[in-house]
């Protein structure tokens, strides 16, 4: 458990690392329930590659289900009652999943223990020395171990040639020790004083060879088993350099090319992993023409003892090694469109990280792609299915791999594809057709050494979207979205994302600590509505998105758009404030809305202070007139929140005036008006005045063009006819008055 305690307190990018190695494959509550059980297990005691390991790993399977479900049977009261029923759901899901293929459990927990151990390893490091971040140590880790790869395998190769020197010479010696035995044979014809002289130098003869034949056969035995010892040290050592490179390096390229697709940065880094996997194809192959050399010596001169099994082995095992190799970087550089519509082209790349090493482009192999839905893609996932049925048809989706001599890349561009159907699945319940997932897979089969190996590859879409997720791991997607969209440093703030929280979870806690061990829905997400509104959380939040991305960028990236702020949050940090001091919010009734809020004297009551929110403006509000301009217009808008006069902060973005009239024609002129606030029945029906307290400020002392609302949440039920009125004033295009201007 003290690991678990560790892997807690990681921070930043070893967080995020962290949290993507669960899902639902392994889920993060298992780990955080059954820590002390999972990390007292001797996982590592398991042989992955042993199939009579099979039993030992389903003991392990059984045992993790069984104190599952005693921990579910502990819980107890109200609020242990959905604990209970959550970890008795995980139990039936690990079971299911894993009870066929139990070694694939602790492949999965072994890699996760090892990942943590690093990243906790590696926190340590950074945080003791400070001399080299994570990166750099890992790449040195890689060069090193390669380093080491290379001097091994040398040292293999030429024990071997010393091998074969010895066993030749242990031919040539054998070979005269028949021709001694041929010339004692033949001494039947000589007289007998002849035949006896030379019968007896000759099996002197024969007996110093035969001694020597004898020892030098032993010799060979053993020079044998070391090599073969030596061999099997080599392969733990790619197994090893092959697991940090395929399911850490290339995993973390896939996740960052996952997270490009939501505006994360450009995933980059794969050439470095091409030569990674290129020196890896390399070693593995010198390796395994080693392993046949010393097979075929030990046919050549068979002597007594285990080697040919022990050979055998080892060639099965390379031969697995490069296979996982082979398979393992068959990937997809450019991901189709997450988003696919029919009779639409869209384009894609696969590569083959290793084939310039491997001489595949000798025989340009041919890559097919296919649709095929989730069920199905999980199924060959499993290997349930190896026959890739289609669930719909993709034009011109077959490509000859093309092998790029600048680059020594190997890869195939499918640049016009289109999806002409599609067969969609039987939707149940609240489901929607957007919520059906399909995924293109890419298929190709090519030979490696000669059509000495083939290989059946297949490269899938990664993005596998989960049920739940912890809201910091949304948090940092929604992060990563909207400066993505801004183009800009400045993202979503702490204060932001608790008021993104408390919308989701309808909770009005200031506390980010209360949200981060809260998980959230795909439901939460974008299929329930929240409180008394048509639209989902990611409905309102994209609009924000669209409405800033198109109009209010420059705004946001000034600081000049507090945006992520309540009606109340607004009206406490304004009746602080001067009159005539403002701030910009989104509209919690209207996607893609923003209001402004301003703090006034009430024209009706002297000495009280009230804050007002003008109705949201849309995007359709700004391709008429800008915000910029809207808030010059409106002259009892003096500071933006909390001390900014409006023109230091908007003039830059103000239209120029226009320019003189032409041909006799004067120009019009669109400007923002409103309505008197002074007009008695506007304001009691209109407003949404804060309770406030004496004027302690200089107050501006006319209110001429205010128009006034609250957010589109005021009540309109007193009569039709002022539910009319407020119609004609403000649903215009935004009161938007035509004036003159006489040169």
């Amino acid at each position: 458990m003290a690991m678990w305690i560790q892997a807690q307190q990681l921070q930043g990018e070893a967080l995020h690392q962290m949290q993507a190695l669960y899902g639902q494959h392994f889920p993060i509550e298992v780990r955080h329930y059954l820590a002390q059980w999972i990390e007292s297990q001797l996982w590592d005691s398991v042989e992955l590659d042993n199939p009579a390991e099979e039993a030992k790993a389903k003991r392990l399977l059984d045992n993790l289900v069984a104190e599952l479900q005693r921990k579910a049977q502990l819980q107890g009261g109200e609020d242990g009652f959905l604990l209970k029923i959550k970890l008795g759901h995980y139990a039936s899901q690990l079971k299911s999943t894993y009870d066929r293929c139990p070694l694939e459990l602790v492949r999965c927990i072994k890699h996760i223990l090892h990942s943590e151990q690093r990243l906790v390893q590696e926190a340590t490091n950074v945080s003791t020395e400070g001399a080299m971040d994570s990166l750099s140590q890992r790449h040195q880790q890689i060069n090193q171990a390669f380093e080491e790869l290379r001097l091994a395998t040398q040292e293999t190769e030429n024990e071997l040639r010393k091998l074969q020197h010895s066993q030749e010479y242990f031919i040539i010696q054998y070979q005269e020790n028949l021709r001694i035995q041929a010339q004692l044979s033949s001494l039947s014809s000589l007289p007998p004083a002849e035949r006896t002289q030379r019968e007896t130098t000759l099996q002197s003869k024969r007996a110093t060879v035969e001694a020597w034949l004898t020892r030098e056969a032993t010799t060979l035995q053993k020079y044998r088993l070391d090599l073969s010892e030596q061999h099997q040290k080599t392969l733990g050592l790619l197994r090893k350099q092959q697991t940090l490179i395929l399911d850490e390096e290339l995993i973390q390229w896939k996740r960052r090319q996952q997270l490009a697709g939501n505006g994360g940065p450009h995933e980059g880094g794969l050439d470095v992993l091409q030569s990674w996997c290129e020196k890896l194809a390399d070693l593995i192959w010198q390796n395994r023409q080693q392993i046949r050399r010393c097979e075929h010596l030990t046919q050549q001169l068979p002597l007594p003892g285990p080697m040919e099994e022990l050979l055998s082995k080892l060639n099965s095992d390379i031969t697995d090694v490069i296979s996982a190799l082979v398979t393992s970087t068959f990937i997809i550089e450019k991901q189709p469109p997450q988003v696919l519509k029919t009779q639409t082209k869209f384009a894609a790349t696969v590569r083959l990280l290793v084939g310039g090493k491997l001489n595949v482009h000798m025989n340009p192999p041919q890559v097919k792609a296919v649709i095929v839905s989730e069920q199905q893609a999980k199924a060959l996932l499993k290997n349930e299915s190896t026959h890739s049925e289609s669930s719909g048809e993709i034009l011109n989706n077959n490509c000859v791999m093309e092998y790029h001599q600048a680059t020594g890349t190997l890869s195939a561009h499918f640049r016009n594809m289109s999806l002409k159907r599609i067969k969609r699945s039987d939707r149940r319940g609240a489901e929607s057709v957007t919520e059906e997932k399909f995924t293109v897979l890419f298929e190709s089969q090519f030979s490696v050494g000669g059509n000495e190996l083939v290989f059946h590859v297949k490269g899938r879409v990664p993005f596998v979207v989960p049920d739940k997720v912890l809201w910091p791991q949304l948090c940092e997607a929604l992060d990563m979205k909207y400066k993505a969209e801004m183009h800009s440093g400045r993202g979503l703030s702490e204060d932001n994302l608790v008021f993104l929280a408390q919308k989701a979870f309808t909770n009005s806690s200031n506390n980010p600590e209360d949200y981060r061990t809260m998980t959230i829905s795909w439901a939460q997400f974008n299929r329930e509505s929240l409180p008394g509104r048509n639209f989902t959380f990611w409905q309102w939040f994209d609009g924000v998105v669209e409405l800033m991305k198109k109009h209010l960028k420059p705004h946001w990236n000034d600081g000049a758009i507090l945006g992520f702020v309540n009606k109340q949050q607004a009206q406490d940090m304004l009746m602080s404030k001067p009159n005539g001091t403002f701030l910009l919010r989104f509209s919690d009734s209207e996607i893609g809305g923003i209001t402004i809020a301003w703090v006034a004297e009430n024209p009706n009551k002297s000495g009280e202070r009230l804050v007002w929110n003008l109705l949201p403006y849309t995007t359709k509000d700004f391709s008429i007139r800008s915000l910029a301009d809207r808030i010059s217009d409106l002259n009892h808008l003096l500071f933006l929140y909390p001390d900014r006069p409006k023109d230091e902060v908007f003039a830059k973005y103000y239209t120029p005036p226009l320019s003189k009239a032409v041909d006799g024609y004067v120009k019009p002129q669109i400007k923002q008006v409103v309505p008197d606030a002074g007009t008695p029945t506007f304001m009691e029906q209109t407003a949404s005045p804060s309770v406030s307290h004496p004027n302690n400020f200089s107050v501006y002392p006319s209110m001429n063009d205010t128009m006034l609302d609250a957010d589109g949440d005021f009540d309109l039920e007193d009569t039709m006819d002022v539910a009319r009125h407020v119609e004609e004033l403000l649903r215009r295009p935004m009161a938007n008055q035509w004036s003159s201007q006489q040169s």
